[in-house]
């Protein structure tokens, strides 16, 4: 299978593994890229624990006892900890970006390189596809997703478009959509669709409500010393990140207790985020576009 190298591998479990015997939780497996670089660094009584709703992750889980894999997303994490009897762990990562290995595969419809079933879905077991969104939802919704989601500057007149066009034909397939939706297309064309499609996968897969229930449990998730190491893609989980572990909160608010003092939940690692070396991005272009935070739970 296909799945991108992990980005920026040596950085994340650096950062993580900070006890060889220590108990872990990679919430993004994927691949099992960074799963792999982390059994490496634990001894014999270390643990990792792997999360990951894409059933097609299932056939790369490790042969190793130190591992546990749990098909289901990262939003879960604290009633899967409960299940398995771990009141706390020493590391957190997530690297929230797309495997290659999604995107590669036509029939999952993540690319506007291939015509295929407009799905998206992570979870193919999950209700609706895009193309459900794109055929049911009213203008007003589908302008929010694209100028949330995709920070597309022409929103509007885009969700217009569709909902005229639909009228007459259902869209289904990815080649229908950028038929439809080709004469509203502004600036590069491969940006703009990656936006596009980078909005309709948030909404689909409900990725920004499920990465703050994540990074909120997460507080309770971490013991005392504990890292949170995250990698993300785009400036819309970047900047829930950079707040969250800023400030403990989603909006960046600085919220002070009755004496003055700045409550914080995190130390920050690293103030400047870390980013791919130019090597790294040519090996992997798919980095190109990662940022590295970690924050050690106070």
């Amino acid at each position: 299978m296909s799945y991108h190298l992990p980005v920026l591998g040596k950085e994340c479990v650096e950062a993580l593994v900070l006890k060889k015997d220590g108990v872990y939780v990679d919430a993004t497996f994927g691949g099992g890229g960074h799963s792999r670089l982390i059994l490496k660094e634990l001894g014999d009584k270390g643990r990792l624990l792997g999360f990951d709703k894409d059933e097609d992750a299932l056939q790369n889980i490790p042969e190793d006892a130190r591992f546990i894999f749990n098909p289901h997303n990262f939003r879960y994490l604290k009633r899967f900890l409960r299940l398995h009897e771990v009141e706390a762990v020493d590391g957190i990562l997530a690297d929230l970006g797309v495997s290659s290995h999604q995107l590669d595969q036509a029939e999952r419809g993540f690319s506007f390189r291939y015509d295929a079933d407009l799905d998206m879905r992570m979870n193919r077991q999950d209700g609706r596809k895009a193309s459900d969104l794109l055929n049911t939802y009213s203008t007003q919704e589908l302008q929010r997703v694209f100028s949330e989601y995709g920070e597309v500057r022409n929103a509007k007149s885009l969700a217009q478009r569709i909902v005229q066009e639909r009228s007459a034909r259902v869209v289904k397939k990815t080649g229908e959509f950028l038929t439809m939706i080709e004469p509203l297309i502004r600036g590069f064309r491969n940006r703009y669709m990656a936006q596009v499609f980078q909005a309709l996968r948030i909404e689909v897969n409900d990725e920004i409500g499920a990465l703050k229930v994540f990074l909120e449990s997460t507080l309770e998730a971490l013991k005392p010393g504990g890292r949170l190491v995250i990698l993300s893609y785009h400036s819309i989980e970047d900047r829930l990140v950079k707040n969250f572990l800023k400030t403990g909160n989603f909006e960046g608010k600085v919220v002070q207790d009755a004496f003055g003092n700045i409550e914080k939940s995190f130390r920050r690692i690293n103030k400047k985020i870390i980013l791919p070396s130019q090597e790294e991005i040519r090996k992997n272009p798919r980095a190109r576009s990662a940022k590295l935070r970690i924050g050690e739970r106070i």
